[in-house]
């Protein structure tokens, strides 16, 4: 049975049980603050589990991407050493929201094991929760009871609360739990040990397949347990280690799922997967397969490599398998964009956003491993001088600053200097580089450190938005919670009408002012959390259920929907202009600027970035009027050609907005005319990241205030000019600048060959050497050029500059040469450069270094005497 036949009998199974079949959700999560990734089949059903939201059927089922590498479910260490460890993985699934519980929820899961896919009821154990007395927990009898009805009772197994309580994070809904284990050994090795010996205890052949977990409670901030308002089922399948059972392999790699994949890096590396753990190849193959799954998926759903966030987990993952490639499997260019066709080929029937999106996918790995292979490069040059320098200091350890600056600061592997210097005989100084890693960690925690209480219930009420049309609207708190974090003590609130826009879909959250006729409190910033508005006030009203008055800050919300409006004009122009395979990446939308990132190959021309402008701003001209539709079917908003954004996730119900031929499906506030918006003027393009164009912009206030600046500095510079012909004043300027630089670099080199004639006659013999120490006022450049001269023209000399010029403090050295061996202008350079308090480097027979402390330099100057 194929993976896919696989993955289709499960839905096909659960279809039959009158069961909806929905789409996976993106993998990268964006309107959740507790979580970057979906790390479980039931993230997307959270607000379901929690009652504050309506499912669109009580009984649902599906196949979810999942990314497990950050926070308390962490695979990524473990991938590529073991059979069954992933970052991305499938996670198959049936819900229940309220409807069927614990009795169906097992008897589905037992009939399709055991009927539809036909595994032996002898190889299969469950375990139950065995209840836990501090936190009041009972064992899971009803469970027990069911399970008896299809297993025998020694093989019904108690698990803890480790096991069997499944936890979504530190907080959120919970509930016991009933795994399924199979045991994949030989009939051998079944006789000499009993498989129920063996169940989680980490055997690589004794492994969990599906875990039914029985929503029941939901975890509060301080850690107490309470009842969620309905009973719910959450059922996850690990596809891969199904696969693995389904098809009689022992490792997940060495199923259809990854061998297709393993085919292509044996093609493109020349080395042969022998599945072998421990051989380090192999296991560089694991992590480049698995890895390029995680990856692909992550932007084909919306998000890059960055420095920051999501991006940052996502770049990881990614140079960790550039890493692993680089150092066991040889290759040094780049080859994982290769492998996205396979993914296409093999997963773009059930997700198509990786057909979709597959070329955008390849251009940024590509462009990431053309980067990081550079920053291997370098770093490999910088790691060999530090095994220098440390030699030179007659030490066999490398530093743990130097070896923790490489890696935080510039990227390269810490592993890959551990390799590089056992190689040379050397080590790193491990306690020193934990320590160092430490100190980030924490210094991370304490930038991001938040602590949350729970929430103060005043009234359970649904909370209603009204700021579509208002930016006012009479309110009163409907809950509050204290947040603590390093600016101080702030509280949450939700109102029971809120005119906050909350921040989405690129656009800024609303800040304003809450008050009433006794008190007053700023609004900082408005989220959305659980289907929840959530607004960030800057103290606790001493009434917190008074009557409150909401206002918007009225000016920055109009500058942020004029923005945001325009975007969508920009959207279509960009579409009309450069053609249909322009797609939104990304954006930003504030009262300031807006950012709009799309999916686009080359640089624009000035000639697009024009009449991009022309054609949105003859739509503001146009003076059209908004079309909103509320809540309109999703598949109706599609065929009335509305944009839906890859990596979003949109109910059945969505909102459209329609300027004219511009449809989207937003949820952010807009103009009601497009003449609102004013002007646009496209302040810059540029590259955001490969086969991404970014475009930032300004509108409305901005866009008035832009042209009024350049008007005063047209003023201000015919004054200065006393001209009104501005520009051909200054192309006379610029044509007697021309003329006398010509002047004075004529003057400087005459100057400079006066000082070479004067300096070749000042060398004096210092042991093997001849020695010229000089100070100057000459430009670097001027100096540059006279210490390569003097270096071919004096042999055995070392020749030290010591310059003032602009009032800087610089070094230069050379050495011929002929006394390489002997002397290491880097060296000099470095040791020289402590009394000007600076620092600098180059090669062994050139090296310059500048400074922040010119009276260093005659310290310098006698120094360097001594050389």
């Amino acid at each position: 049975m194929t993976s896919q036949e696989i993955r289709q009998k499960f839905l096909d199974y659960f279809k039959s049980k009158d069961h909806l079949i929905v789409p996976s959700a993106p993998i990268v999560l964006k309107d959740d603050p507790t979580l970057m990734f979906s790390n479980s089949g039931m993230t997307q059903f959270k607000d379901f589990f929690l009652g504050y939201k309506t499912p669109t059927a009580s009984r649902i089922a599906d196949t979810q991407k999942c990314l497990r590498v950050s926070g308390k479910h962490n695979d990524l260490d473990d991938v590529g050493r073991d059979t069954y460890h992933h970052t991305m993985f499938e996670m198959l699934g049936n819900w229940s929201f309220g409807d069927y519980f614990k009795k169906e929820a097992i008897a589905f899961a037992w009939e399709l094991l055991t009927e539809v896919y036909g595994i032996p009821k002898e190889n299969l154990y469950v375990t139950i929760f065995e209840g836990d007395a501090s936190e009041n927990l009972e064992r899971d009898q009803d469970a027990y009871n069911f399970w008896k009805s299809h297993i025998s009772e020694d093989r019904i197994i108690n698990g803890n609360k480790k096991d069997n309580f499944w936890e979504m994070g530190e907080s959120g809904p919970c509930g016991p739990c009933s795994e399924i284990h199979i045991d994949l050994r030989t009939t051998e090795e079944k006789a000499a040990v009993p498989g129920i010996t063996l169940v989680n205890q980490d055997h690589p052949q004794v492994v969990e397949v599906w875990n039914l977990v029985f929503m029941e409670f939901n975890r509060k901030a301080d850690k107490s347990l309470e009842k969620l308002p309905a009973q719910h089922v959450d059922t996850g399948m690990g596809f891969e280690r199904l696969c693995m059972a389904l098809q009689g392999k022992s490792s997940n790699y060495d199923t259809d799922v990854f061998t297709p994949l393993i085919s292509k890096v044996e093609e493109l590396s020349r080395k042969k997967y022998t599945g072998i753990l421990e051989d380090e190849k192999d296991i560089a193959i694991r992590v480049v397969v698995d890895h390029i799954r995680a990856v692909s998926f992550a932007i084909a759903d919306g998000q890059l490599p960055s420095n920051g966030g999501a991006g940052y987990v996502i770049r990881r993952i990614l140079r960790r398998a550039i890493s692993y490639a680089y150092r066991f499997l040889g290759i040094q260019e780049p080859f994982l964009y290769k492998l996205v066709a396979v993914l296409q080929e093999q997963m773009g029937k059930f997700f198509p956003e990786i057909e979709k999106q597959g070329k955008l996918v390849s251009e940024v790995i590509k462009s990431e491993e053309e980067s990081f292979l550079k920053t291997i490069e370098n770093g490999l040059i910088r790691v060999e001088k530090l095994i220098q320098q440390t030699i030179t200091d007659n030490s066999k350890v490398l530093p743990s600053e130097e070896v923790f600056e490489l890696y935080d600061t510039y990227g390269f592997p810490d592993d890959l200097t551990r390799i590089i210097a056992e190689e040379k005989g050397l080590t790193i100084d491990e306690a020193g580089f934990k320590a160092e890693m430490e100190k980030q960690k924490q210094r991370s925690k304490s930038d991001s450190a938040q602590k949350v209480y729970d929430w103060v219930v005043l009234e359970e009420k649904p909370e209603n938005f009204v700021g579509y049309d208002q930016i006012e609207s009479e309110t009163y708190i409907t809950r509050y919670r204290k947040v603590e974090n390093k600016d101080g003590e702030f509280y949450q609130v939700v109102l029971s009408s809120s005119p906050f826009y909350p921040e989405g879909g690129g656009q800024v959250g609303d800040k304003g002012v809450l008050e009433n006729a006794s008190e007053s409190f700023e609004v900082l910033e408005t989220k959305k959390e659980n289907g929840l508005i959530i607004s960030l006030i800057n103290g606790l009203p001493k009434d917190a259920g008074a009557v409150f008055y909401a206002k918007v800050n009225a000016s920055d919300r109009k500058n942020s929907q004029a923005n945001h409006s325009v975007t969508h004009l920009l959207h279509e122009a960009l579409r009309e202009v450069l053609g249909t395979h322009v797609e939104q990446k990304g954006s930003y939308v504030g009262p300031d600027y807006l950012r709009f990132d799309f999916s686009h190959f080359n640089k624009m021309t000035e000639e697009e970035l024009a009449l991009i402008e022309e054609k949105v701003n003859k739509k503001i001209k146009e003076s059209i009027a908004l079309q909103e539709f509320r809540s309109i079917p999703i598949q109706e908003a599609l065929d009335k050609g509305a944009m839906a954004l890859f990596g979003e996730k949109y109910g059945d119900h969505v909102r459209m907005i329609q300027f004219g031929s511009s449809k989207e499906l937003c949820g952010g506030t807009h103009v009601k005319n497009t003449r609102e918006i004013g002007h646009f003027k496209i302040t810059s393009e540029g590259s955001a990241a490969a086969g991404i164009r970014r475009i930032e912009a300004i509108s409305g206030d901005k866009s008035e205030e832009y042209f009024n600046n350049l008007e005063k500095q047209m003023i201000e510079l015919s004054q200065l000019l006393k001209s009104k012909d501005v520009v051909r004043s200054i192309e006379k300027l610029i044509e007697e600048n021309a003329s006398l630089k010509a002047e004075v670099d004529a003057l400087k080199k005459e100057k400079a060959k006066g000082e070479i004639s004067e300096w070749k006659n000042a060398y004096e013999q210092k042991g093997n050497k001849q020695l010229l120490v000089k100070k100057t006022s000459l430009d670097a450049g001027s100096v540059k050029d006279i210490v390569f001269q003097l270096k071919r023209e004096i042999p055995t000399s070392v020749t030290i500059i010591l310059s003032d010029a602009d009032g800087k403090p610089m070094i230069t050295v050379g050495v011929s040469d002929d006394l390489a061996a002997d002397y290491q202008a880097g060296a000099i350079v470095k040791d020289l450069a402590k009394e000007i308090q600076g620092g600098g480097g180059g090669n062994p027979g050139f090296a310059t270094a500048g400074g922040k402390n010119l009276d260093g330099l005659e310290n310098a100057y006698q120094k360097a005497l001594t050389v």
